[in-house]
């Protein structure tokens, strides 16, 4: 399994709905992916600027089909990544 943890910062307060509407709508499509096993998207409480996405794919070749797919290629990656500043931490889920 592939576990990755993306902290998203909107740079522009003004942005902030958008990003979240538009995560909101990727996560949607993504749960629907072959090898998707979860993902999910928080949004801080103490900071409204700052999203936390949490992704379980079966296997390397589930993430990079999903890298291919709809949700990254339409939304999250021309829609969210220019309002952001992102970072990437893949994670072991400790048993």
């Amino acid at each position: 399994m592939i576990c990755m943890n993306i902290v998203l910062t909107v740079k522009q307060a003004s942005d902030i709905e958008t990003v979240r509407e538009r995560l909101t709508e990727a996560m949607r499509k993504s749960r629907l992916e072959p090898g998707c096993e979860r993902f999910d998207v928080y949004q801080s409480q103490a900071d409204a600027c700052r999203f936390t996405l949490v992704e379980h794919w079966a296997s390397q070749e589930a993430l990079d089909a999903h890298r291919l797919a709809e949700a990254y290629t339409t939304i999250y990656k021309p829609e969210v990544t220019p309002l952001v500043h992102r970072e990437g931490h893949p994670v072991t889920l400790l048993d």
